[in-house]
C-alpha cells in the first residue's frame, strides 16, 4: 500500500497479471484513445474513454483472478468499480502514464432493490478508483458510472480534468444524499484481491452465495423501472 505522498516507482508503470497492461488489446486501445499534446491531455481523454466506454454493472460482478483483469473488461464491455478502474490503471501504464489502484468504502444512498437485498448494507466496502499520477501528484479518477446510467439515476457526471480529483458526488441532481465516503484505505500498485474478496465474504456473505444468480439480471432493466427512465 502506497500513500498519497508516494511518488510513483517502476511498478506505477509495470503489467501485473490484473493490470495487464502489456496485454495486445490494452496496448491497442490505449493508443486508439489517449488522445492529447500531454500526459494530462492524454489521461484525461483515457478516464472519459473507460467511464462512458465500458457500462456499470455490478451484477456481474466476477471475482475470479480472470474476471477482475482490465484485459477481460475491455473484451466484455462491461464492469463495475473495481475492475473499471483496473482497466483504466493498465491503459494508463501502456501509454507511459503511472497509475496505481486507490480505494474506499463509502455509504451508497442510492442502488437497486437486488442490490439492497444482495449486500444487506448500504456500505460499499472496497469500492475502486484509479490514482494517476500528473504534473507531480497523484490525480483521483473515478471511471465506475457510464454518462447514460448517470442520466438515468439522476447522477452528476463524474468528470474528470487531470487537475483535481474526481470522487462521488455526495448528492444527486434533486439534492438526495448520494455517497459519503467512510474510510480510505490508500492507494495499492496492484490488485489486492485476495483482501477484497476476504473482506466481501465477511460483509456480504448473502451476496457471495447468490452472485452466480445475481449475474443473470438486467441492471438496467431494473434501473429503468425503479427510475422510470428509458432503458
Amino acid at each position: 500500500m502506497n500513500d498519497a505522498t508516494t511518488t510513483p516507482g517502476p511498478a506505477t508503470l509495470a503489467p501485473t497479471a490484473a493490470i495487464d497492461s502489456d496485454h495486445p488489446a490494452v496496448r491497442a486501445y490505449a493508443a486508439q484513445h489517449a488522445v492529447g499534446a500531454d500526459d494530462r491531455e492524454r489521461a484525461v481523454a483515457l478516464a472519459l474513454a473507460v467511464r462512458d466506454g465500458f457500462r456499470y454493472d455490478p451484477y456481474k460482478a466476477d471475482l475470479s483472478p480472470a474476471g477482475m483483469r482490465a484485459s477481460t473488461v475491455l473484451a466484455q464491455g462491461y464492469g463495475w468499480c473495481v475492475p473499471k478502474a483496473v482497466l483504466l490503471a493498465a491503459v494508463c501504464r501502456a501509454a507511459g502514464i503511472p497509475a496505481r489502484l486507490g480505494f474506499a468504502d463509502v455509504t451508497n444512498h442510492l442502488s437497486t432493490e437486488r442490490m439492497r437485498q444482495s449486500m444487506e448494507s448500504a456500505v460499499f466496502y472496497w469500492h475502486g478508483y484509479t490514482d494517476i499520477w500528473l504534473d507531480g501528484a497523484w490525480r483521483k479518477a473515478t471511471p465506475a458510472f457510464n454518462l447514460s446510467l448517470c442520466q438515468k439515476f439522476g447522477l452528476k457526471p463524474l468528470d474528470f480534468d487531470g487537475r483535481s480529483d474526481s470522487i462521488y458526488h455526495p448528492f444527486d441532481l434533486a439534492g438526495n444524499r448520494h455517497m459519503e465516503y467512510l474510510n480510505q484505505r490508500g492507494a495499492f500498485d496492484d490488485l489486492p484481491l485476495d483482501a477484497i474478496t476476504a473482506d466481501f465474504h465477511v460483509h456480504y456473505p448473502r451476496w457471495m452465495a447468490r452472485m452466480a444468480e445475481d449475474q443473470q439480471a438486467d441492471f438496467l432493466a431494473e434501473v429503468a423501472a425503479e427510475t422510470g427512465a428509458p432503458r
